[in-house]
């Protein structure tokens, strides 16, 4: 399933053209692939910002008259409001397989005591275009210390390749750590410690 959304083809560049651009509700985007010339485009803002909250969307793009299937490959954000100022999109072509980063959600509750820390939030794999996972994951029902999830662990959907190193540490699984008692011992002097000598009063 892929967002479909109108582009209009750019003629103009520029910080100055894309700040119009901007103001006007659109997102310059440029698309690359399959050795052509790289394609400059504004896109709907509203409808793209929408789209790509799911991430690893396939777009359609109609230009022109002309359907392409493209998908996000870079997104710059606006550091302060994070408002989305330009998109990098790739072509595709059905059935092409590509590689791509997804995000790892861990689901489930470790055994009492215990401690789930995720290490790694996304891994990458192979897919074809049209068939891209949005998500992957990861259950810690029950784990315990030692317990760990690699990469190796994560169930892949059928068509899907794992290119990150299987070895890799996805989710770490220790045993909780009680904060107050920490800091308590951190601060009772060590046995055979001297405790500090009191001044002598002055005559």
């Amino acid at each position: 399933m892929s967002e479909k959304l109108a582009a209009d083809v750019r003629t103009e560049f520029g910080k100055g053209y894309a700040r119009r651009t901007r103001v006007a509700g659109k997102i310059p985007a440029v698309i690359y692939g399959h050795g052509a010339d790289p394609l400059h485009v504004a896109l709907p803002g509203r409808e793209t910002t929408l789209a790509l909250r799911v991430a690893n969307a396939l777009l359609t793009l109609d230009i022109a008259g002309e359907e392409h299937l493209a998908i996000v490959k870079d997104v710059q954000r606006n550091a302060v409001r994070q408002t989305i100022e330009h998109i990098d999109l790739l072509t595709v072509r059905r059935g092409e397989k590509v590689s791509v980063d997804v995000p790892v959600h861990v689901t489930g509750e470790v055994a009492p005591g215990f401690v789930a820390n995720q290490e790694a939030v996304t891994v990458s794999v192979e897919a074809e275009a049209t068939h891209l996972p949005t998500a992957l994951e990861v259950s810690v029902e029950g784990h315990e210390a030692g317990q760990h999830v690699h990469a190796a662990d994560i169930v892949l959907p059928r068509g899907v390749t794992l290119l990150t190193d299987p070895e890799t540490l996805v989710v770490n699984v220790s045993e909780a750590v009680d904060v107050a008692e920490e800091e308590a011992a951190e601060a009772e002097p060590e046995e055979g410690a001297e405790a500090p000598a009191e001044e002598a009063a002055s005559e």
